[in-house]
């Protein structure tokens, strides 16, 4: 799925769920849904109310329909396939080689920190941290 297709379909989903809400607040005003349901005593229609609830909830949704769109449009994610060099680590794109943090800082808003894990560290420098205890003793 495209990036704009995956955004129409989250403000979609919340454009509904939006309207809905709406609608329940109406038909809750005009069905009196609680006497019905519950039994509670029977309430006039009251359209301020309504209206003024659904302005509410109008200007709710507006706001975090916008906030979704902003950060929908910020976020960046990888999809498909990415040809990588089984030995060096390189990525192949457009037909060049490019290793792997050049190619995801340039596609992303990862920055990388390099470090050593413990098994690389014991392969690579296995002598020199066995030198470095012996002297300690």
């Amino acid at each position: 799925m495209k990036k704009e297709q995956f955004i129409k379909r989250i403000i979609g989903i919340e454009i509904i769920g939006f309207l809905s809400i709406i609608l329940i607040i109406w038909l809750d005003e005009f069905l009196d849904l609680p006497h019905i349901i519950f039994g509670a005593i029977a309430t006039p229609i009251n359209y301020f109310e309504c209206i003024f609830e659904s302005t509410v909830i109008s200007l709710m949704a507006l706001i975090i329909i916008f906030l979704t769109h902003t950060i929908l449009q910020r976020l960046k994610y990888f999809e498909g396939l990415l040809p990588v060099c089984s030995f060096c680590k390189k990525i192949r794109s457009k037909d060049r080689w490019i290793p792997i943090e050049h190619y995801i800082s340039n596609h992303s808003e990862a920055d990388f920190s390099h470090s050593v894990c413990p098994e690389c560290m014991k392969a690579n420098y296995g002598d020199i941290i066995e030198l470095k205890r012996l002297k300690k003793k």
